[in-house]
């Protein structure tokens, strides 16, 4: 099976990630060809194998998960990439051809089977169900769990374009994990980081013995990293612990939303001396969009007040494109069917919509 072919079966159509047989079924297949520029599923299928086909000269991929199985207290990101790309194109109808005239490729989605995380999660017994079930005709061990399938599909990408910029539609924030082990590999030795902006640290090692998942993903790429400061997360207001304990037993650096807010434009200044201070070539943004204070982005699991005004990250992330050099990003935790308020679906889906095209733009010009 060559690479592409393999891009081609463990991954769908964007906004086919979610397995609907009937209810919301329609809407999904009209998402396809809106996005996909067709008027048949026919033309759908065709056009996201020409799409893969581009990925070899691309000069940046967008790849959707639409996972919650990573999650914690409330769920609801599964329906994140499919809320965010509707918002694009309703925000603008010409954004196919935006992302096109950047260079950028929409992949699609992977394939999520609710309950699965993780391969290594997973008896041998259930792997063969699961293969047998996803890949009937397919003698090739291909992954069947959301994070597996999405690093897999990363690992091929990357060795197409090792030049390729990343971006991701989550998810929890579990499916930030799936792009850092490719993407390091891709960087043949050059230092890199990740600035993560959180409400939560994500810094535990497991989870009621759980080794991927959102609580968890930030300390397994900080170990990828390499420690040394190379994960900078700002925002962070809801943790057990002190900032202290987490930067002198991890080696992240953290800027936390209260010092932030106290002065806005010293804690920008004082975010991006840090990640250049770093030695870091480039960073890839991981943006959780509690991160953002619950007032303007509340439609997620662990909404959290006092947090980072829309404005600032908006500058943080041209900045980092600016002067640091972004490898990437992503935008996770958009849990648009918890509407605390009439409006929180679509207050928070459009900024996240936002933050997306921000981080496109400031990695891509």
């Amino acid at each position: 099976m060559t690479p592409l072919d393999e891009l081609a079966t463990i991954l769908k159509p964007a906004g086919a990630g979610l397995y609907l047989v009937s209810t919301g079924k329609a809407e999904q297949q009209a998402l396809q060809r809106s996005l996909y520029r067709v008027s048949s599923d026919d033309d759908v299928q065709r056009v996201f194998r020409e799409n893969l086909e581009r990925v070899a000269s691309a000069r940046g991929v967008l790849l959707g998960i639409p996972s919650d199985v990573g999650a914690g207290f409330q769920r609801g990101a599964n329906l994140g990439p499919q809320a965010i790309r509707s918002r694009l194109l309703e925000d603008d109808t010409d954004w196919p051809a935006k992302l096109d005239a950047m260079g950028v490729v929409d992949v699609g989605d992977v394939f999520v089977v609710p309950q699965l995380l993780h391969d290594s999660m997973l008896s041998p017994e259930q792997l063969s169900r699961s293969r047998a079930a996803l890949y009937p005709f397919v003698a090739q061990p291909l992954p069947v769990s959301c994070l597996s399938i999405a690093e897999r599909a990363w690992t091929l990408m990357l060795q197409l374009n090792p030049a390729l910029k990343p971006f991701t539609i989550g998810g929890d924030h579990s499916t930030a994990w799936p792009v850092v082990q490719p993407l390091n590999q891709s960087r043949a030795g050059a230092p890199w980081g990740i600035v993560q902006s959180d409400a939560h640290t994500d810094l535990l090692q497991e989870r009621l013995g759980v080794k991927y998942c959102f609580a968890t993903w930030s300390w397994h790429a900080n170990e990828v990293l390499g420690r040394q400061g190379r994960l900078t997360q700002v925002g962070i207001r809801a943790t057990a612990r002190t900032q202290e304990h987490w930067e002198s037993t991890t080696g992240v650096r953290q800027f936390w939303a209260k010092h932030i807010r106290e002065n806005p434009d010293r804690a920008l200044d004082e975010v991006i001396a840090h990640v250049k201070a770093s030695g870091v070539k480039g960073v890839l943004f991981s943006n959780d969009i509690d991160g953002t204070d619950s007032a303007w982005a509340d439609a997620t699991g662990t909404p959290e007040p006092d947090g980072l005004e829309p404005d600032w990250l908006s500058a943080l992330i041209k900045r980092l494109g600016a002067e640091v050099g972004l490898l990437g990003g992503d935008v996770m935790e958009v849990a648009p069917s918890l509407t605390r308020k009439p409006d929180s679906a679509r207050r928070t889906v459009g900024l996240a919509a936002r933050y997306l095209r921000e981080t496109l733009a400031a990695a891509l010009g």
